[in-house]
């Protein structure tokens, strides 16, 4: 199990090599034993931020790989970097020193963004992938110098992790930096047509595309040509930061214990006494307006006009009559409920008395209903029967 590591060429010379952290008193081939590896500047807890550090599972390598900036040209880094061995908890560590030197006297000023989509990071970074994608993009661009500037993983931009079906890959970012201006191939992205299919989410046409597409699929759209020549710098007026530290403001001082007492009465009068006799005064208006100040039924009735009154007066009265007379009404019995054939032509008696009160009676007769009514009649049959229709 190796740690690979690799340093992009922006400020000093790209490199890809394995190196191997040997696991001190292991016992046994452990060259399948699953191995995770931890790294991290020397000092504290994790790494620089122009530093990754990717394996995909135990049993795969690591890879180690940044783009260091100017800030950091001339000092010296070292990363710990821990090997443990999953089976024999063994652990091994090794200090990697990273010196990190200006490469100014080789410039790359015109520097091409490529995505391509079929590849992760751990593999683009492999030597022999990368020396087959720079030699397919010298081989299109013929410059005298090339080299790659910048590596990155698509999710490192935001990309979506990809769906584990199809072997499909998370994609990678390769920043190639050469000498000399952009080749006509290079510049095909850039014509109105080819924009006008990448709006359309179709793919542009290259001329130059089928040299990479036996092992490289690039999405031409989202390829960047930079001119650095051209690029204007912008430099914004930041406040002096400062040192970070606070100004010496002498010892604390706490107060003494020789505290004074306080009265806390007048606190309790504002808090709950006021409230409370505010609420009070207004419950006793609300009480006088509601129960000391009711007019009455005559006081009412002196101060209604008499036609008013009169008006009322029969209304009410009319409602009394009209209630009396539906308690005197009869109701006959249903229709359903009445022998359909008379067999000896009596006349069945009424089914409720005069004083049965009407009024009162359910829709739906019940068992306790039936004791304020009179039983019908049973019919005799007799030995001739008339039909009536």
């Amino acid at each position: 199990m190796s740690l690979w590591v690799w340093w992009e060429a922006t400020y000093f010379a790209a490199n890809v090599f394995p190196m191997r952290v040997p696991t001190s008193g292991s016992t046994g081939d452990s060259s399948n034993d699953p191995i995770t590896f931890n790294t991290n500047l020397m000092g504290y807890p994790d790494r620089p931020g122009w530093l990754r550090y990717i394996q995909r599972t135990s049993h795969s390598d690591g890879v180690l790989y940044g783009s260091p900036t100017a800030e950091h040209v001339g000092k010296a880094t070292v990363i710990e970097i821990t090997a443990y061995n999953r089976r024999t908890f063994e652990t091994a560590r090794h200090n990697l020193v990273i010196n990190i030197m200006s490469t100014e006297e080789f410039p790359l000023p015109y520097q091409a963004e490529f995505f391509i989509k079929n590849l992760n990071v751990e593999e683009m970074l492999a030597s022999e992938v990368l020396g087959d994608f720079l030699g397919a993009v010298k081989n299109v661009w013929q410059p005298e110098r090339l080299n790659a500037i910048n590596i990155t993983s698509a999710l490192d931009r935001g990309g979506r992790v990809p769906l584990p079906i199809n072997n499909l890959k998370e994609g990678v970012y390769v920043m190639v930096g050469a000498d000399v201006q952009f080749s006509s191939c290079l510049r095909e992205v850039e014509s109105p047509h080819n924009q006008l299919r990448c709006s359309q989410e179709m793919e542009p046409v290259i001329s130059c595309d089928k040299k990479f597409r036996a092992q490289f699929s690039i999405d031409w759209c989202k390829i960047n040509l930079v001119d650095v020549t051209k690029v204007v710098t912008i430099r914004s007026n930041r406040p002096d930061p400062g040192p970070g530290v606070l100004p010496d403001m002498g010892e604390y001082n706490p107060p003494s214990e020789a505290l004074k007492s306080r009265d806390y009465f007048a606190d309790f009068l504002i808090t709950l006494a006021v409230p409370m006799a505010v609420a009070m005064v207004l419950f006793t208006i609300l009480g006088y307006s509601m129960c000391c100040r009711r007019e009455g039924v005559d006081k009412r009735n002196m101060q209604t006009p008499d036609v008013q009154l009169m008006h009322h007066s029969s209304i009410q009265k009319s409602t009394k009559e009209l209630r009396s007379m539906s308690k005197n009404r009869e109701i006959s019995w249903p229709l359903s409920t009445l022998p359909v054939f008379s067999q000896s032509g009596e006349v069945v008696p009424p089914l409720h008395p005069d004083n049965y009160e009407t009024t009162s009676m359910p829709l739906m007769q019940t068992q306790t209903n039936l004791q304020n009514q009179i039983q019908i009649p049973q019919q005799q049959l007799s030995g001739q029967s008339c039909l009536n229709i």
